[in-house]
C-alpha cells in the first residue's frame, strides 16, 4: 500500500541559497512523525512546501497514493493537508466559533456581495469539533483573547482536525506555553491518532518529539540526513545527526 505522504527529489532555493537540496519523506496513515534540524535546517521551508505556500524548484509530491502539485496553500487544505503554524493564523478580535470558520464560513443568505452568516450552526458545529478534538472552552462566542495559549493552540488544532483533514503539520505547537498548556495540547494530539490523523510536527524539543511521535526525520543543511524509530532510537542518536557528528549514519541512511 502507498503511504499517505510522500515527497520526492524537494528542492528548493532563495537566490544563491539552497534551501532544501533533494528532500525526501514518507508518512503512513495515522503516523505521527517529527522534523528536527537545527536552525536554518530548511525544515520551515519544507514545510511551506508540503502545506502549499511555497512552490518547490524540483521535485515530486504524492498524498494517498496520488501526485498533486499545490499552487496555494488552498490546494493543500482541499487535498487533506491541513497546517498549524506558530503564529496560529487565529483573530483575537472574533470569538472562537468564527475563528474555527474563518474563511469557511456557513451562510445562512447570500445577496450580491452582502451575505448573512449563520451563526448557529458555526456555533454548533465548532462545539463539535472542540469536543471531538478534547478542546475544552467555556463557551465557543468568548473572544479569543481572552484564551490562554494552550486554549489558543487547541482551538487551531481543532480546526485542523475538523475539517476532515488526512494530514495535519504543526510548526513548534508547544514553543510559547508553559508546562500545564504543554501537556494539554501534548494530550490533544495524541487524541488525534485516535481519530486516524497523521500528524508531522516540527519541534526543538527532544522530549515531546520521543513522548509524542512514532518516527523521526532530521534535516541538515538543507538535506535529509536521517529517518529514526523513536522505539529505538535516543535522543543522542538524533543530535549527533542534527549536529553531523555522526557522518556514518548519514552515508547509511544515503
Amino acid at each position: 500500500m502507498a503511504p499517505l505522504l510522500r515527497a520526492e527529489g524537494i528542492s528548493k532555493r532563495f537566490g544563491g541559497v539552497a534551501a532544501l537540496q533533494g528532500v525526501g519523506l514518507e508518512l503512513e496513515a495515522r503516523e505521527r512523525a517529527a522534523l528536527v534540524g537545527d536552525n536554518g535546517a530548511g525544515k520551515s521551508t519544507l514545510v511551506k512546501v508540503l502545506s502549499g505556500a511555497l512552490r518547490a524548484d524540483e521535485g515530486r509530491i504524492w498524498l494517498g497514493g496520488k501526485e498533486r502539485t499545490f499552487h496555494s496553500p488552498v490546494d493543500a487544505r482541499h487535498a487533506g493537508i491541513e497546517t498549524v503554524y506558530q503564529t496560529l493564523a487565529l483573530c483575537d478580535q472574533l470569538d472562537v466559533a468564527a475563528n474555527v470558520f474563518l474563511g469557511r464560513e456557513r451562510l445562512l443568505a447570500r445577496a450580491g456581495p452582502f451575505s448573512v452568516l449563520h451563526r448557529r450552526r458555526m456555533v454548533a458545529e465548532a462545539e463539535q469539533m472542540l469536543a471531538a478534538t478534547g478542546v475544552s472552552i467555556q463557551s465557543v462566542r468568548d473572544p479569543l483573547m481572552y484564551l490562554s495559549g494552550g486554549q489558543r493552540q487547541g482551538v487551531a488544532i481543532a480546526r485542523a482536525a475538523g475539517w476532515g483533514s488526512q494530514l495535519i503539520i504543526m510548526d513548534e505547537p508547544t514553543a510559547a506555553l508553559g508546562v500545564r498548556e504543554t501537556a494539554r495540547v501534548e494530550e490533544i494530539i495524541r487524541g488525534l491518532n485516535e481519530r486516524g490523523i497523521a500528524v508531522l510536527m516540527v519541534s526543538h524539543n527532544l522530549r515531546q518529539v520521543f513522548s509524542l511521535v512514532d518516527t523521526i526525520w532530521v534535516l541538515r543543511h538543507g538535506r535529509m540526513v536521517g529517518r529514526l524509530k523513536a522505539a529505538s532510537s535516543s535522543p543522542e542518536d538524533v543530535i549527533r545527526l542534527i549536529t553531523g557528528a555522526d557522518q556514518a549514519g548519514q552515508a547509511e541512511f544515503a
